[in-house]
């Protein structure tokens, strides 16, 4: 009999985490199990490349309502949604300031899902036998889903997040499992939640190398990059978040270019930076160097063309787009944010530069400056065998592990 698996994510929006879950959703077998994604939002531009054996279950109007703007909430009538998510934002202002957390927190998210779940309707009448929750709201795979196991997937670097430590631990303490991406993501969750290091399951993010060229082939030289020799093209992809550092990126761009590098720097994306980022291009007076592409279907063609591949991050879990970078071969430079050193090989397959401004952009230069070791790190990355598709078969081990008992309601 095909076991059922239910996993739960926000929407298809472009990022490394819906790009890692199509991986995920590509390589599960679709004879061996019964996949049924249940999405808060049909939206975003991956939605057209979910396997067509995946069931998408129907997208619940109360559960769209929690990533919307909390005004538009009254006019679809969800009074209730809109009471939960008002006193969450409140109850999370509070929480921020008594604990003085800093302004990229995740206790307004976590709070605005708690204090919603009362009103949120079953998701599903089924009983599966392995529910995930691959990305926020967590509280729904705990509370909304009936599963005989139930795994959570963390992404990124938990101990770079202030958050209610106490609260968010009753999330994750109801799971099975807790699936981490790298032995870094890993340490790192330990370190705030140690008495979940025993939950612990390492699955890497599944990437298809092949499928990866045969999209960069799908179009030739981005329309961005015509002027050719003229300029070096620089790409970076992720959310215009603070996590990813794009606000730095204008001052850094002007440092090159004030050393005499004609560098274009096109970052694809978008996010609630957006404001921030375009004022720091102004003041740079970098209107013609950085460029906001917003979101691409396909990035892959753009990852192709570039020249360089920076991820300018002020923390990580592990980037899929600098392994996507590497899997078409480009040189590639990250900062040293603190999951760094599991990201890739300093030299040999990347570089990590400092994450200050001017010694960022000195590591760039220096790498511009040295064609030599440019094709060594592509000759590197042409030799490595980057697939990860063989990780989905670790699910099995899923079904099979020992684990404490779940939560059915």
């Amino acid at each position: 009999m095909m076991k059922k698996i239910f996993i739960a994510a926000t929407d298809m929006a472009i990022g490394g985490a819906e790009r890692a879950l199509l991986g995920l959703l590509n390589a599960l077998d679709k004879e061996k199990y019964q996949i049924d994604l249940f999405l808060l939002h049909h939206s975003g531009p991956l939605m057209e490349l979910i396997p067509k054996e995946i069931r998408l279950l129907p997208e619940i109007p109360k559960y769209a309502d929690l990533g919307i703007p909390i005004q538009k909430v009254l006019k679809h009538g969800h009074l209730d949604i809109f009471y939960g998510r008002l006193k969450g934002k409140i109850k999370a202002g509070q929480y921020a300031a008594k604990h003085q957390l800093k302004k990229d927190n995740s206790v307004s998210i976590h709070y605005s899902f708690k204090y919603t779940l009362p009103y949120l309707p079953v998701i599903s009448d089924t009983l599966y036998d392995l529910a995930i929750g691959f990305t926020i709201p967590y509280y729904l795979v705990d509370q909304k889903v009936q599963a005989s196991k139930k795994a959570a997937w963390i992404h990124t670097d938990y101990a770079m997040i202030d958050g209610d430590r106490e609260e968010e631990l009753k999330v994750w303490d109801v799971y099975n499992h807790i699936i981490s991406i790298s032995e870094a993501v890993t340490r790192s969750f330990v370190s705030v939640y140690p008495s979940l290091a025993k939950k612990i399951f390492l699955m890497e993010n599944i990437l298809s190398p092949d499928l990866i060229r045969k999209q960069a082939d799908l179009f030739d030289i981005p329309p961005e990059f015509s002027d050719g020799a003229a300029s070096i093209h620089l790409l970076s992809i992720g959310r215009l978040t603070k996590a990813k550092n794009f606000d730095n990126v204008p001052d850094i761009c002007a440092r090159l270019i004030h050393a005499g590098w004609p560098v274009k720097w096109y970052i694809i994306g978008f996010g609630s930076d957006q404001s921030l980022i375009e004022d720091r291009i102004c003041e740079a007076q970098m209107e013609n160097n950085v460029f906001l592409l917003g979101e691409k279907a396909n990035p892959y063609p753009y990852i192709r063309h570039c020249d360089l591949y920076i991820q300018p991050s002020r923390y990580e879990g592990k980037s899929i787009a600098v392994r996507e970078a590497q899997i078409l071969h480009k040189p590639v430079v990250i900062t040293r944010f603190p999951t760094a050193d599991s990201q890739l090989k300093n030299g040999i397959d990347g570089l990590i530069v400092p994450m200050n401004n001017e010694d960022c952009a000195e590591g760039i230069a220096m790498l511009l400056g040295n064609p030599k070791k440019q094709l060594a790190l592509i000759r590197h990355c042409q030799s490595e065998d980057f697939s990860t598709e063989t990780e989905a078969l670790k699910i099995d081990q899923l079904f099979e592990s020992s684990s404490v008992s779940p939560t059915i309601f």
